[in-house]
């Protein structure tokens, strides 16, 4: 039985001086036009080279093949979310119940202004999927969300708080997802927001006090 090799996913090097900085960042923002403009089937590291104004090699320098560069934008995308998420989250001075409303409107506002890209890269994602590197790159915010389940749910069995953390989750990525694959003005975004939050407020309260 033989196995697919998996594509290399970490960069070649790491910039150092601000100009090789500057040079990645371009080369990531052309990966965002050729990925938006042509989607994954056309994506090449050749394509973005060119986009970017730069050689091939130069693309090689730091990224060994397109997986890197997807997966790259795919980190990008995961820990600005992450850190979205965390803010809100580590707001201990706000009640854990209206930190979760604003999580809710602020994931589904993201879901909906990277609609398009987030399409694209979830057609590369057998790339770079079960990759270890992806695994690494979730679990930051995996943990948070955990810590945050805990504060939310602080008298329940852990059983049960991580069957209710799963069902959130799930949600978020799944209804959010669904949801935004439609243009959708603010409005309805606000809207659709709010009767998450309600929902998941409500549910919540059932458990704590059941």
């Amino acid at each position: 039985m033989t196995h697919r090799r998996r594509p290399q996913l970490s960069s070649r090097k790491q910039p150092q001086q601000a100009r090789s900085t500057e040079l990645v960042a371009a080369i990531l923002q052309a990966a965002v036009q050729v990925l938006a403009e042509e989607g994954v089937t056309r994506f090449t590291t050749a394509r973005v080279a060119e986009k970017a104004g730069v050689s091939v090699g130069s693309v090689y320098q730091y990224f060994p093949n397109k997986a890197a560069i997807l997966f790259q934008l795919q980190t990008d995308e995961w820990r600005r979310t992450s850190d979205m998420l965390r803010d809100i989250i580590e707001d201990t001075g706000t009640p854990a119940l209206d930190r979760l409303r604003a999580l809710v409107h602020a994931f589904i506002r993201s879901e909906c202004d990277e609609a398009e890209m987030r399409v694209a890269l979830n057609d590369a994602a057998p790339l770079y999927r079960d990759a270890p590197e992806a695994r690494q790159a979730r679990a930051s915010a995996d943990r948070t969300l955990e810590r945050f389940m805990e504060e939310l749910l602080p008298n329940v069995s852990a059983t049960t708080r991580a069957l209710a953390g799963e069902l959130i989750t799930t949600t978020f990525s799944t209804v959010g997802k669904s949801f935004s694959e439609t243009p959708r003005t603010r409005a309805e975004i606000d809207t659709y927001a709010n009767a998450m939050a309600d929902m998941f407020c409500a549910y919540l309260k059932s458990i704590e006090n059941g």
